[in-house]
């Protein structure tokens, strides 16, 4: 990988890190729990608390992202980022940012 690639996909971290710490503010700000004595109905509860158990797995999901985008920053200083973890093969450009805290090749 050459320097002009290093610094898109540098740059294509943060971007990531920032969308990410975005996604999870808001995520949090929608998985605050339900208090019982709002008169919504039984029906209308029902579906604000389906909604909060999937806000509170999208929560999870942007979390753990958040971890790998970090310790792909991180990575990217390393002599074998951008290598596969599996074949050893380096991983295509294209892919690295599309999705900058993969550690694997389509392969």
């Amino acid at each position: 990988m050459d320097k002009d690639q290093l610094k898109i996909l540098t740059k294509q971290l943060h971007e990531e890190i920032k969308s990410t710490e975005n996604k999870i503010e808001k995520y949090s700000q929608l998985c605050k729990p339900i208090s019982p004595e709002n008169a919504i109905g039984r029906i209308s509860r029902m579906d604000a608390i389906n909604n909060k158990s999937i806000n509170d797995r999208m929560l999870r999901n942007s979390l753990e992202k958040l971890k790998n985008l970090k310790t792909g920053l991180i990575r990217l200083e390393n002599i074998d980022f951008g290598i596969c973890i599996q074949c050893r093969r380096e991983i295509n450009i294209n892919r690295l940012l599309l999705i900058p805290e993969t550690l694997k090749c389509v392969r």
